[in-house]
């Protein structure tokens, strides 16, 4: 059985990818500030990804118990407590963002693609992949939340790097970029959402489900990409057609 690392796995996105990957044969790890036990999930690890001091004890606990990570799926993610203009933005809320989104799964991730590649050397039919959450943030403008963009932006930078890196190990890195989804991240602005979605803001005309990216993920975690580490994959809802 593969082991799956989903990270902020207590709800929204994260919930819905770690149920999926469940249903579908993975033996799978939440890691999450907010995760209890008895979680439809092998295991629960009741954590920071933004401490990255204590990865390393995470990690081994894993490894310890189930022999390797198959799957990393950054998924962990925040945004701003407060909404505040560009020329507002705090310090303590930049770095609090960038700890949550950036710095903790850039450092993860490198810790766990160190493992995948020594576990690689030594067991056989071994195929890990790593895959981060972005968001449709990472490259469209939001002036009243820019601390979440440039994190976003950052995090979609270190799916490249990771992609280019890893790849004389054969080792597939992904991204996907969710759209508007409806968790409760978004639960507080929903009523500014549905208002443009109604306009023509999602081509697809609805909410993301998180559902929606649990799929995507399966996915990539079963191989139905093989020729196509470092791919960015947005589930928008048609937001990245352009038109005239």
């Amino acid at each position: 059985m593969k082991t799956a690392l989903v990270t902020g796995a207590s709800r929204g996105i994260g919930k819905a990818i770690s149920e999926e990957l469940a249903r579908n044969g993975y033996l799978v790890v939440g890691l999450s500030r907010n995760i209890e036990p008895g979680e439809p999930f092998a295991h629960t690890i009741k954590g920071d990804v933004s401490d990255v001091g204590s990865h390393e004890f995470y990690v081994n606990q894993i490894i310890d118990q189930f022999g390797q990570i198959d799957l990393l799926v950054n998924n962990a993610g925040a945004a701003p407590t407060k909404r505040l203009d560009v020329l507002d933005t705090t310090v303590e809320s930049f770095d609090r963002l960038m700890d949550i989104n950036l710095r903790g799964p850039f450092f993860l991730s490198q810790l766990i693609a160190r493992s995948m590649i020594e576990k690689r050397k030594v067991l056989q039919d071994y195929n890990p992949k790593i895959i981060f959450i972005s968001s449709v943030s990472a490259v469209a403008s939001s002036p009243e939340r820019a601390e979440y963009c440039v994190s976003k932006a950052g995090l979609s930078m270190a799916g490249q790097v990771f992609a280019d890196r890893l790849v004389s190990h054969n080792i597939p890195v992904f991204e996907i970029r969710p759209g508007i989804i409806l968790t409760d991240m978004t639960r507080t602005v929903k009523e500014k959402y549905d208002k443009r979605i109604a306009d023509g803001l999602v081509p697809q005309g609805r909410w993301g489900k998180p559902e929606d990216i649990a799929k995507g993920v399966l996915s990539l975690a079963q191989g139905a990409f093989p020729y196509s580490t470092g791919t960015i994959i947005e589930l928008s809802g048609g937001m990245n057609i352009r038109h005239l």
